[in-house]
This record gives structure tokens, sequence and C-alpha cells, in this order.
């Protein structure tokens, strides 16, 4: 096969992979993730004599160098927006949540989101893209044995912020019946 065809094979079968990967790291920000995804296959197509038999992880850390790109000019834009004056809440447009505005569950990302970006990105690995420590190296650029120790690191941390956030309940009062 050449390599042409080896690269229309790894869009085809991993396009929406690398899509959901891309969307879930810029939480559905439509416009931004097809610029990201867009730029990933650009590089893969520029490298793709290198594309290994297994693409998948590469794709990820491929990913993983252009959404760090694409956040950079995120910040810049926004920051440019900050000094010009003109954001959200220079017209009025302020959100408000409610009483019962917290999802279920959305302790669990207040936790995620006290972790390092590095510790995010090797749990977001293993548990929505579903890869293996072996995987999970490649798309980190690491050896194994550092994947390995990055996700139980991680792994640690991500328990203990949600203790932090989520405290074991009381121990019940024992009410006795007479006194």
């Amino acid at each position: 096969m050449s390599n042409d065809e080896i690269f229309a094979a790894a869009y085809r079968e991993h396009y929406w992979a690398v899509s959901r990967y891309v969307a879930r790291r810029l939480d559905g920000r439509t416009s931004e993730v097809e610029e990201v995804v867009a730029e990933v296959f650009t590089v893969a197509w520029r490298r793709r004599a290198d594309l290994p038999p297994a693409p998948l992880p590469w794709l990820y850390g491929v990913a993983r160098n252009c959404l760090a790109n694409a956040v950079r000019g995120l910040g810049r834009r926004r920051r440019l927006l900050d000094r010009l004056g003109n954001d959200d809440t220079a017209h009025g447009r302020h959100t408000v949540a409610g009483p019962d505005a917290e999802a279920p569950g959305a302790w669990v990302h207040d936790a995620l989101a006290r972790l390092s970006q590095a510790d995010r990105e090797v749990l977001r690995l293993a548990a929505w893209e579903e890869l293996g420590v072996e995987e999970i190296a490649v798309a980190l650029g690491c050896g194994r044995r550092a994947a390995a120790m990055r996700l139980h690191r991680a792994r640690r941390r991500l328990r203990a912020e949600i203790d932090r956030l989520r405290p074991s309940p009381a121990p019940a009062s024992k009410e006795h019946g007479h006194d």
C-alpha cells in the first residue's frame, strides 16, 4: 500500500475519534474543533511516510500539539479583545447560573480541573480515548514505564482532589429510644 493509501485509510478510520478527542478538550467549540482537526490531518498528510501501523495514538499526539497551538492562539485573541474592550461583559451579556445549575457529577470535573494539564491529559487518554499504557506512551511521546507512572500518579492526585471536594459523609448519629 502506498503512503497516500495508508494516509487515506487512517483518515477514514480515525477522523471521528480525533474529532471527539479535540472536541472534548475544546468543550465543543465547533469552529475551533474543525480547525484543529484539519491541522492534525494536514500534519499527518505531510508526515504520511511516518504513519505507524496503528496510527491513532500517534494522531492523538499530533492533536495534543495542535491543541496547544490553538489554545495559545485563543489566549492571544482573548487578550486582544480584552484590550479592545470588546468582551461579553462590555455588551451586557452575563450568564447567571440558577440554584440547581450544577450538573450531575460536576464535582468530578471540578476535581479534574484542579489537576495539572499533564495529569488531565493522561487521565483523558486512558478514560475518554480508552488507550492502554503502550498507546498512551505513543500519544505522549514517552516510554511505556513513564506513561504508566504518569497515569498512576495522575489517578492518585485525582482521587485526592475528589476526596477533598466530596468528603465522606459524617457518621450517622445513634439515636437512643430511652435516655
